[in-house]
């Protein structure tokens, strides 16, 4: 091949090479290498782990929130064998029912049926959570549904019975 037909493939050979050149002398690429880039990635996670380390500390001490959630419902000797009772529950716009089964064990779960949000009753004859709206009945013992267009199941709310009264000591959302 001549020289020629090289030269006009290339006919800025050296130019291209200086402007090569001139892009590794820059400054700004100094400064934005690998190195550079891992030393601040480093510096943001220490500040970020600093940073959240009171939240940590507070929450291992303690958590006032659990005794805003307990809230009295009734006395154990109440409610019979087999009764239910309807209260309030984390707040006064959230309806649940207090159960005493006919196993003599306390349930409680929220007042809304989970297919159209409608209260939701307790039949003691068929020992039941019955939705009137649309015929959703509930198991009374885990608040799945057992019959109608319900298909989840009730939200529990968790119970202790202690010195003769039964309070409510939080929620518990289970699906499946």
């Amino acid at each position: 091949m001549s020289e020629d037909k090289k030269n006009k493939n290339h006919p800025d050979n050296d130019q291209d090479m200086m402007k090569l050149v001139d892009n590794l002398n820059r400054k700004e690429d100094v400064n934005l290498n690998r190195r550079a880039f891992l030393k601040a990635s480093f510096g943001t996670t220490v500040a970020l782990g600093l940073a959240t380390t009171p939240f940590g500390v507070m929450s291992a001490i303690g958590n006032d929130k659990e005794d805003a959630e307990r809230i009295e419902i009734a006395t154990a000797d109440e409610l019979a064998v087999g009764e239910a009772k309807n209260f309030n529950y984390p707040t006064e716009d959230e309806p649940a029912v207090l159960v005493r089964t006919p196993d003599d064990q306390y349930v409680a779960y929220n007042n809304k049926c989970t297919h159209l949000q409608c209260p939701v009753f307790y039949e003691h004859k068929d020992n039941v959570l019955l939705c009137p709206c649309h015929k959703g009945y509930f198991d009374v013992n885990s608040g799945h549904p057992i019959a109608g267009p319900p298909q989840r199941e009730l939200p529990k709310i968790l119970l202790e019975v202690k010195d003769g009264k039964v309070f409510a000591v939080g929620r518990e959302y289970r699906h499946g």
